[in-house]
C-alpha cells in the first residue's frame, strides 16, 4: 500500500510539472501579467525589493567588485529556496527555477555602479565617496529577485525552466560576454532585459523589434612632438597643433563620409596635454568614442579613426599612436539587436499588463548595452521601464550624480520578467531530444 502510495505522489507531482500548455484557455494565459502585476505591488513584496534596493544603493561596488552586491543576492535566493550556480565572472550568479527540463528562458540584471560621488542627500544615499549606482541597476537586481519571488511561488505552474542572470560590470568591462564565456547561457534559447528609464512615464514601457542601441568602441590617442619655449615655436614640434587638427578632421567622418541615413557618432571627449601656459609639450593625449548601426560601418570607423589621426600627426611633423578597447578588459558593445518574435511576445505581454496605451515605440538610441552579447548568441529582446511622474519632481538619466529611481517602477520590472518568461514557457512546448533536465544538486 505504501509503494503505491508513493506512486500516486509522484504522478500528482509529474502532472503539475509536465501539464500542457493547452490546458491553459487564452483567457486565462491573459491574467497572468495582471495576477503577476497585483502580486509585485502587495505591500510586503513591494517593500521588500525597495529595501534590497537601498541596501544596494548604499553600498555600491565597480564592474568585477561586486562581491557584497553578490553575497545579498545570494542571501536572498537561498532564504526563497531557489538552486543557484556561483561564481561566473568573478561575481556573476545564476538561478534556476522550475522544472530543470527544457525550455530554458533567461532573464537578467546588471549589478555595478559608477565612478562618480552621488549629490542627491537623501537617507540612503551612496556611503562610499567616489560611488554611486547612477544608472539604476540597484533598481534591476531588486526587480530580477521580485521577478524570483514571483516565479518561485508559481514554480508548478512553469512549464520549463527559467534562468536568473545576475551579471557583473555592464558599465564598460563587458561582463555579459563574460558570464557567456562562463556558460551562463548553457541551453538557453531566449532571454529579456530592463532598464529604468526617466524619459518614460510609470507603468509603461518602450521598447521597439530590430536595432535599439549602437555598437559602441573608445579609442585614445597619443601625439608626441618636441616640446620647448612657446615664444620660439619655430624650434618646436607641436603636438597640441597636430591633436587640434586631428580632431576637426575626425568630425568630418561624419559630416563628409557617412550615410546621412546611417547613425554615427564619433566623439572626442578627452585632450590632455602640457602644464605651463608658456610651454608647448612633448605630447598629449586625446580620447573619446565611436558608434554606429552596423557592424560595417562600425569596423569602417575603427580604421578611419586610426588612419585620420596618424597622418593629421605626420602632417605636422608629429607621431601618433591609437590604441581601442577591443580587448578581454574593455571589448567593443556590439549593436543591440531585438528578435522580431520576442518583440511580438512582449508586446502582447505587456499590453495584457498594461493596456494598449502604455506600450511605446521609441527610436533606436546611440546608446549602448551589454546585453547585446547575449543578444549575438541567443534571441534576445530589451525593453525599458518607465519611472517618470512629475508629481514627484524630475527625474534625471542616468549618469547624473542627481540620478534617482522612482521605486514605484520596481513592480512593474518584476512582474513583466516573471510574465514574460512564464508565458514564453506555456508558448513553446518541450521539444525532443533536447539535453535531459539540469540537476539542482550541481555544483561548480
Amino acid at each position: 500500500m505504501g509503494a503505491v502510495s508513493k506512486w500516486t505522489s509522484l504522478i500528482l507531482i509529474l502532472q503539475a510539472f509536465l501539464a500542457l500548455p493547452s490546458s491553459s484557455k487564452p483567457e486565462e494565459l491573459a491574467h497572468i501579467p495582471v495576477n503577476f502585476l497585483n502580486f509585485a505591488k502587495r505591500p510586503e513584496v513591494f517593500d521588500w525589493m525597495v529595501g534590497i534596493r537601498r541596501k544596494i544603493h548604499e553600498n555600491p561596488e565597480l564592474g568585477f567588485e561586486e562581491f557584497e552586491t553578490s553575497k545579498l543576492i545570494r542571501a536572498e535566493l537561498d532564504r526563497m529556496g531557489i538552486f543557484y550556480k556561483y561564481p561566473f565572472a568573478e561575481t556573476g550568479i545564476v538561478g534556476y527555477v522550475g522544472t530543470g527540463s527544457p525550455p530554458f528562458v533567461a532573464i537578467r540584471a546588471d549589478m555595478d555602479a559608477l565612478a562618480m560621488q552621488e549629490l542627491v542627500e537623501w537617507e540612503h544615499k551612496s556611503k562610499v565617496p567616489g560611488k554611486m549606482h547612477a544608472c539604476g541597476h540597484d533598481a534591476h537586481v531588486s526587480m530580477l529577485l521580485g521577478a524570483a519571488k514571483i516565479l518561485q511561488e508559481h514554480r508548478y505552474e512553469l512549464q520549463g525552466t527559467v534562468v536568473l542572470v545576475f551579471q557583473p560590470a555592464e558599465e564598460g568591462g563587458g561582463g555579459a560576454k563574460k558570464m557567456i564565456d562562463n556558460g551562463a547561457l548553457e541551453h538557453v534559447e531566449a532571454i529579456f532585459g530592463l532598464h529604468v528609464s526617466a524619459a518614460h512615464p510609470i507603468g509603461a514601457v518602450a521598447s521597439r523589434s530590430g536595432p535599439l542601441l549602437a555598437a559602441s568602441g573608445m579609442f585614445e590617442a597619443v601625439i608626441s612632438g618636441k616640446g620647448g619655449h612657446a615664444a620660439i615655436p619655430h624650434h618646436t614640434i607641436d603636438p597640441i597643433l597636430a591633436a587640434s587638427s586631428a580632431i576637426i578632421s575626425l568630425q568630418h567622418l561624419i559630416s563628409r563620409e557617412a550615410d546621412p541615413l546611417d547613425s554615427q557618432v564619433v566623439t572626442v571627449a578627452t585632450f590632455e596635454g602640457g602644464g605651463a601656459l608658456n610651454v608647448i609639450p612633448d605630447s598629449v593625449s586625446i580620447g573619446g568614442t565611436f558608434r554606429a548601426f552596423s557592424k560595417e560601418s562600425f569596423i569602417q570607423l575603427e580604421y578611419r579613426i586610426e588612419e585620420v589621426i596618424t597622418k593629421q600627426a605626420s602632417v605636422q611633423r608629429c607621431n601618433a599612436t591609437v590604441t581601442f578597447n577591443a580587448n578581454d578588459q574593455k571589448p567593443f558593445y556590439p549593436v543591440t539587436l531585438n528578435d522580431k518574435d520576442l518583440h511580438e511576445h512582449f508586446q502582447k505581454v505587456a499590453r495584457h499588463m498594461l493596456g494598449d496605451h502604455n506600450v511605446l515605440e521609441m527610436q533606436p538610441s546611440m546608446g549602448a548595452e551589454d546585453f547585446s552579447f547575449y543578444a549575438e548568441v541567443i534571441p534576445g529582446y530589451f525593453f525599458y521601464i518607465g519611472m517618470k511622474n512629475e508629481t514627484k519632481g524630475k527625474f534625471k538619466r542616468g549618469h547624473s550624480p542627481y540620478f534617482m529611481v522612482n521605486e514605484d517602477a520596481l513592480p512593474y520590472g518584476a512582474a513583466l520578467h516573471a510574465s514574460l518568461v512564464t508565458k514564453y514557457l506555456l508558448e513553446n512546448k518541450p521539444k525532443p531530444n533536447l539535453p535531459k533536465a539540469v540537476s539542482f544538486r550541481d555544483e561548480l
